[in-house]
């Protein structure tokens, strides 16, 4: 079994309700355990400024499929509840993101997945909540937590829980 890391945004509709049902799904397909989920965050937006705030959250599963047959189900997640990968503008609004942020200490460089995620250094919007459930995990040499203590989080505010 391979723990993995997971990042979770949304800013539109009803993304917090999106997320117990996208993790479900998730869990459901994968045949994953869910090992931790973060509390949800609002954070503004990065990379296209001009839309609504986004809410982000990591979880960490476990599961028996390769990286690549892990990348298909998160796809057909987002699609599920929405996402058009091919008809959004790049870094615009959608229903849900699915980033696999790492497996195990794999590292990957196709086409389509690169593994550990190439930019989760630069995003606090995915440090912060991983770095609730797995501030000690190391992920390309650096521990989750000296990377966060690297970035601004200026602006992520942690979510109440929903009860």
């Amino acid at each position: 079994m391979a723990s993995v890391l997971i990042a979770l945004g949304g800013n539109v509709g009803d993304v917090r309700a999106t997320f117990a049902k996208a993790i479900a799904h998730i869990c459901g397909m994968a045949q994953a355990a869910l090992i931790a989920r973060s509390s949800d965050y609002a954070t503004p937006p990065w990379g296209d400024e001009e839309q609504a705030p986004f809410i982000n959250a990591c979880i960490e599963i476990e599961t028996g499929l390769d990286p690549h047959a892990l990348l298909f189900v998160l796809q057909k997640v987002e699609q599920k509840f929405g996402r058009t990968r091919d008809k959004e503008r790049r870094w615009g609004p959608r229903t849900v993101d699915l980033d696999m942020i790492a497996y195990d200490d794999v590292s990957l460089q196709k086409p389509d997945l690169t593994l550990p995620h190439p930019r989760l250094f630069e995003r606090a919007f995915v440090l912060v909540p991983l770095a609730e459930i797995a501030p000690d995990r190391v992920i390309s040499g650096i521990p989750v937590r000296d990377g966060l203590a690297s970035v601004s989080t200026q602006g992520i505010e942690r979510l109440p829980d929903t009860g």
